[in-house]
């Protein structure tokens, strides 16, 4: 019986990470239908009958699925080892560090909880590598947006001036920075061996998951189909893509309030907790003492944690 509050406490941690995988799991899936289904309505007015292309003797190598024991390791600790340069860090540095973080994580739950405690370390580590990862991920599709329209300026130009626009996409790679210059030195390769300029563009997109990418792709598809100037179209996409830019920064600086708030809010027990702790140590050291104490604090921590998650999720869904 006297274990009963541990194995609550352990129950109802193992629920709240399977409804947090689950509504990822389901978020993902929903906003990938979404962006499919717009990206099909923008596109289905202008498409036409697909023409037969010649054989290519030489296709661009498809990523094989990683299936080794050690990729699916890495895939649950948030690590695509088939697009290792998303990572400016070598990941076991990252999974070192990670785990010197968890185990001192894990040391202040066994403190509170006991021994019991240390079922945490893998569960602590996990997610915080994933999110990690997670975060570099993000930074360089970040990066990859920022320089967008500058990459589209540089092909107006080339192609205005009378350059081809294959040659216009390997001149982006050579004198945009990175991580540009890589995804553009990618395209390049793949139609340096005869694929479709439509398929390379929508291979980039598909793999940095961008939306603007996949706008690129469409309307130089679509020039290629119907024909047009292309140096106006593709000035009139990089105009779309400042507009874009310009109204995400809006979002954020409108948010900002409220993203303050969700930080205070997330900062003050823990501030008044420090300040009780200088001033009556005795006062608030019963939660650190009595086994009692001991499962408040630990129900208070998770509680915090799932409150500082659903803030988050509030207002990146209200900018998206």
């Amino acid at each position: 019986m006297n274990h009963l509050p541990l194995l609550l406490l352990f129950a109802f941690l193992g629920l709240s990470g399977l409804g947090f995988t689950a509504f990822l799991v389901v978020t993902g899936q929903s906003r990938q239908e979404r962006l499919r289904q717009r990206f099909q309505t923008a596109t289905a007015p202008h498409m036409r009958m697909r023409r037969i292309e010649p054989v290519r003797l030489i296709r661009a190598a498809e990523p094989e699925k990683a299936n080794s024991p050690i990729d699916r390791a890495a895939r649950i600790f948030g690590f695509e080892a088939d697009r290792p340069e998303q990572y400016p860090v070598k990941w076991w540095m990252v999974l070192l560090g990670v785990l010197v973080v968890a185990r001192v994580v894990s040391s202040v739950i066994i403190g509170i909880i006991g021994d019991a405690g240390w079922i945490t370390l893998p569960a602590i580590w996990v997610l915080m590598s994933r999110t990690v990862f997670n975060m570099m991920v993000l930074r360089r599709r970040a990066k990859l947006y920022a320089q967008f329209p500058d990459c589209l300026s540089m092909i107006v130009r080339s192609v205005r001036a009378g350059v081809p626009l294959t040659e216009a996409i390997r001149i982006v790679a050579k004198e945009s920075p990175e991580p540009s210059s890589v995804e553009f030195a990618r395209v390049a390769g793949d139609l340096a061996i005869g694929t479709p300029i439509s398929e390379a563009l929508t291979s980039m997109a598909d793999r940095n998951e961008i939306t603007e990418f996949r706008f690129f792709a469409t309307a130089l598809t679509l020039q290629s189909q119907t024909g047009g100037r292309l140096g106006e179209t593709l000035d009139n996409l990089g105009a779309i893509v400042r507009k874009r830019m310009a109204l995400k920064s809006r979002g954020r600086a409108l948010a900002s309030e409220a993203r303050t708030t969700a930080m205070i809010l997330g900062c003050l027990p823990l501030l008044a907790a420090g300040a009780l702790y200088f001033l009556n140590p005795s006062y608030i050291g019963i939660l650190f003492t009595d086994p009692s104490g001991k499962m408040i604090l630990a129900a208070a921590a998770v509680m915090l944690g799932i409150g500082a998650f659903i803030m988050r999720t509030i207002i990146e869904k209200a900018l998206a």
